[in-house]
């Protein structure tokens, strides 16, 4: 299968090997549960308080109980098993990781979902750009329920909240104190014959029998009291977790980088940067290093992937304080104090040469007659002339390199809310959050000390071999990198070329949120068809957004050489001024065919500091013909401004994932005139060669020349509650959402297509092919080829489907047994590149550039938990995910197939005040397709 490496790091490690888990509680608590019988609530999606609420838009419900069923110790994982939400930054994520957590509804970008807690933002949790929230600031023993809005919101909460909001509602007024502690473990069973003589027919080692590791510790407490009779409770938790890394050496089927072997099968691939070494012109010669001599590579490649990690090793730490006190009926002060400090290592393989230098001494000293003679001699060069090759080299003996992240937030809530009147209630807050960020990027080579260690002259006083830039004074630390002799790489030369890297940054945000909420029934404002009157919110929102990032100087320079280009600094801000408003209005009530029938309205304008305005609108209506059923539809013009890396990060060389240059190799994809339109010559086309990593170089960076993009939310569901089938229920609904002039960079893969097929001049003046053979990915400096893939308002996204949510409680004389079944079908997932281009549908696709991570049609979770009369529950589950083929002009195309994953969970209430969780995840060791 081709991309194995790929497409196993797009699932979930919880997916991969059985995840064991156990855990043990003990509290004493007296947590007030009785809620007065008028209270007012407000639900996810709306700030109008009533007594009894129910929306016209969707909102799954995940609560406490769910999550400790669940077995998982990061609220990520919860929240990537449910079908609506696509895997995004989080544990697995080693290659690109930006250190955080982070959640993508309907598969339209993090960035497009907004993540609350209690109903206010979280600040962002990364320093790369992006104003999305880091979900490892949450504390998973500190969660009531978990409120999931999928459609666009903004009217209600502002921009971001296009593929809809994740909020957090956190445990207030307990009094008491309660501790967990949860340890986890991953075990696989590594039985993939087939796989295994792969691997070891292509000379790698092939792990064998069960592996136990990516070892969990989990530890939680909570303390509260009210105080003042009952007036205040004060509530205090503090959360440490420690996690293991995996491996993918210690998994059979990523113990080396699967690919197509052109006839059917599957053999080990990886990259021709080699630890021997890989010298070529691409045209005439291609050699590598036995002892001290050149011989042919014959294909040789290196298997990069046992050194990557699966799941990153991670400490966290949290520490909150959550209060209130009531002054009175109308005054009630609560407050939000929270921290979170984590620290994670992405590691991936080893940095080296990456056909950087381009330029040889024949007269090098460290070249053996026969190396000499192979690359000078027969070509009538002698040692006083140079050689124009190029050098790929793996730096083994310097480790692999590790990104060492750590994260540091801190957050808080200070508001004021309560009873104006009968019918009248306000709140008014303020909400600060800031992130601290701290990169080291360790074992990582420096290029331009590559190239002063390869230029390498005889010392004319002392006849050894020794820099250049020694003898001319311009860098007298330089020492030799002896690549061309095996066992030549010394200690020296490896603490010359390493080049650790450094980065810092913080990000700042504040909201500053005040709004009243009124029942005006008693005022009169009542319909006569209806017992119940208009409902409204009016409110006023600043927010402001500040980020900065510092990369050190290798970092900026571009000069560290597994970097892939330069790695720019950021300095961005902006302010966002709004007013909102809400309504509710029941039209019918307790008529025939509409026991109530509501009207709902929402509002949102936005003057920004960039000179976009915005208008935000919803509107909605709730239908219940009788206890039965329930119909809810609403459109929601939502919008979401760019963000400050969209519009100030700087503009630089970066990698991206391609199958193949279709203009590369000796037998290319496209025709010679589909590929001079992308600036291949006649000379070079047939002998541009192809990235075997398949990486390439690409221009990112953002546009202060962006417009916020407009998205249209149209969702239409029913609610089944037949009375004739006691303790069921099932809804259905149909979502369908289109973002127009979506902020975004058209792919790179895309470009090179649009201009080579569909004759687009705009596309290929963004093609910078390399004048020495035409190749995009070789180098990353000025000479290097490269697309450019900068942030424009491109064309649009849509995606299309229907969501399903059943439950069922059977009583039995052994307990209640719970069914519930959660599915989504994704009709569509279309993407166009510009306004008028052909639309790519991924609904049931995967590839490495368009689409990306696999969107099967159909995803499921089937639970089921008996709760049985000797205070122990047990708890199974159904992950469903449906097959996805290769979205590809390739012939030999990769499809993944249906894949089924069973998890056991086991709650035994063994004393009065201790519980012991037991489980197991992915029960059969399903390995990913």
């Amino acid at each position: 299968m081709r991309n194995r490496k790929f497409l196993s790091n797009s699932i979930s490690l919880a997916l991969v090997g059985g995840a064991v888990l156990t855990s043990l509680g003990a509290s004493f608590a007296s947590a007030e549960e009785a809620v007065d019988s008028v209270e007012r609530i407000q639900v996810t999606g709306s700030r109008i308080q009533r007594t009894n609420v129910v929306t016209s838009s969707p909102v799954m419900t995940l609560s406490a109980a769910d999550i400790k069923a669940s077995g998982v110790t990061r609220i990520e994982d919860l929240l990537n098993d449910m079908p609506q939400v696509f895997a995004a930054q989080n544990s697995t994520v080693s290659n690109g990781s930006s250190g955080t957590a982070t959640v993508d509804l309907r598969g339209l970008g993090s960035q497009r979902t907004l993540v609350l807690v209690n109903g206010r933002r979280l600040p962002a949790g990364s320093i790369l750009g992006s104003t999305t929230a880091d979900l490892n600031t949450i504390p998973a023993n500190m969660v009531e329920r978990v409120e999931v809005l999928t459609g666009g919101s903004s009217a209600t909460y502002g921009s971001d909240a296009i593929g809809g909001v994740v909020n957090f509602i956190l445990k207030k007024d307990f009094e008491g104190f309660q501790f967990d502690y949860q340890y986890s473990l991953y075990q696989h069973d590594n039985s993939d014959k087939g796989v295994q003589n792969i691997t070891t027919a292509s000379g790698f080692d092939a792990p064998n029998g069960n592996v136990t590791d990516g070892n969990a510790n989990d530890f939680s407490i909570m303390m509260g009291t009210n105080f003042s009779g009952d007036k205040g409770n004060i509530t205090a938790y503090a959360t440490v977790r420690d996690i293991d890394a995996v491996v993918q050496s210690d998994r059979d089927y990523s113990a080396c980088a699967l690919t197509d072997d052109g006839a059917g099968g599957m053999e080990c691939g990886g990259s021709s940067t080699i630890p021997t070494g890989r010298f070529t012109d691409f045209a005439d010669f291609d050699y590598t290093v036995a002892g001290n001599q050149f011989i042919p590579r014959d294909g040789l490649l290196y298997n990069y992937g046992p050194t990557n990690y699966f799941q990153r090793p991670d400490n966290r730490r949290t520490f909150g304080v959550i209060g209130n006190y009531s002054l009175n009926d109308n005054v009630e002060i609560y407050t939000e104090l929270s921290m979170m400090d984590d620290r994670t290592v992405a590691q991936i393989a080893p940095s080296g040469n990456f056909f950087t230098t381009s330029t040889l001494g024949c007269g090098n000293p460290l070249l053996s007659d026969q190396q000499f003679d192979a690359i000078c001699g027969q070509y009538g060069l002698t040692k006083d002339d140079t050689r124009e090759l190029y050098i790929g080299r793996r730096n083994i003996e310097g480790g692999p390199r590790q990104d060492d992240l750590r994260h540091t937030m801190y957050r808080g809530v200070l508001g004021i809310r309560g009873e104006i009147n009968d019918d009248w209630t306000y709140d008014v807050y303020g909400n600060y959050g800031t992130t601290a960020y701290i990169q080291t990027y360790r074992n990582d080579m420096s290029n331009a000390r590559i190239a002063r260690s390869l230029d390498v002259v005889t010392d004319p006083d002392t006849g050894s071999a020794v820099c250049q830039s020694v003898l001319d004074g311009s860098d007298a630390s330089c020492v030799p990198w002896n690549i061309f002799e095996a066992g030549g790489v010394t200690q020296e030369a490896l603490d010359y070329l390493i080049l650790p890297l450094y980065a810092r940054g913080d990000t700042e945000s504040l909201q500053l949120n005040g709004f009243v909420s009124g029942d005006l029934t008693d005022n009169g404002w009542v319909l006569p068809t209806a017992t119940t009157g208009l409902g409204v919110v009016f409110g006023i929102e600043h927010r402001e957004e500040s980020m900065t990032f510092e990369p050190d100087s290798g970092f900026q320079s571009g000069d560290g050489a597994g970097q892939g280009g330069a790695t720019t600094g950021l300095d961005g801000s902006y302010t966002v001024n709004d007013l909102y408003a809400e309504l509710e209005l029941p039209l019918l009530e307790d008529k025939f065919l509409a026991q109530d029938l509501v009207l709902e309205a929402a509002y949102r304008y936005s003057d920004y500091s960039t000179d976009n305005t915005t208008d935000t609108y919803k509107v909605g209506v709730n239908w219940a013909l009788n206890d039965n059923v329930r119909i809810r539809t609403s459109l929601q013009h939502a919008v979401r401004a760019p963000n400050i890396g969209e519009l100030y990060a700087s503009q630089s060389l970066q990698l991206f994932n391609w199958d193949v240059d279709p203009c590369s190799t000796s037998s290319p994809q496209y025709s010679f005139e589909e590929c001079a339109r992308t600036g291949v010559t006649n000379g070079q086309y047939g002998n541009i060669p192809d990235s075997p990593a398949g990486q390439y170089n690409e221009l990112g960076g953002g546009s202060q020349e962006l417009t916020p993009e407009k998205s249209d939310t149209i969702s239409v569901g029913v609610v089944l509650t037949p009375t004739f089938i006691e303790n069921f229920s099932v809804t259905f609904d149909f979502y369908d959402i289109t973002i127009d002039d979506a902020i975004d960079t058209i792919s790179s893969a895309e470009v090179v297509r649009l201009c080579a097929k569909d004759i687009n001049p705009s596309m290929c003046n963004l093609i910078h092919r390399s004048s020495s053979n035409g190749d995009l990915w070789v180098g990353s400096n000025a000479n290097s080829g490269y697309v450019e893939a900068t942030n424009i308002n491109t064309g649009s996204f849509s995606t299309r489907g229907l969501d399903i949510d059943s439950a069922y409680n059977l009583e039995t004389s052994l307990g209640d047994i719970h069914f519930n079944l959660v599915a989504t079908y994704l009709e569509s997932l279309e993407y166009e590149a510009y306004a008028g281009a052909a639309p790519y549908d991924c609904a049931g696709q995967w590839n490495r550039d368009t689409c990306g991570q696999p969107a099967p049609k159909w995803r499921h979770i089937f639970t089921t938990t008996w709760n049985t009369p000797w205070d122990l529950d047990l708890t199974a589950r159904w992950r469903y995910f449906g097959s996805a083929d290769e979205l590809s002009e390739a012939d030999d195309l990769t499809t993944l197939d249906t894949v089924n994953y069973f998890d056991v969970v086991g709650n035994w209430q063994v004393l009065g005040n201790t519980k012991l969780q037991f489980g197991v995840n992915n029960l059969f060791d399903k390995d990913p397709k």
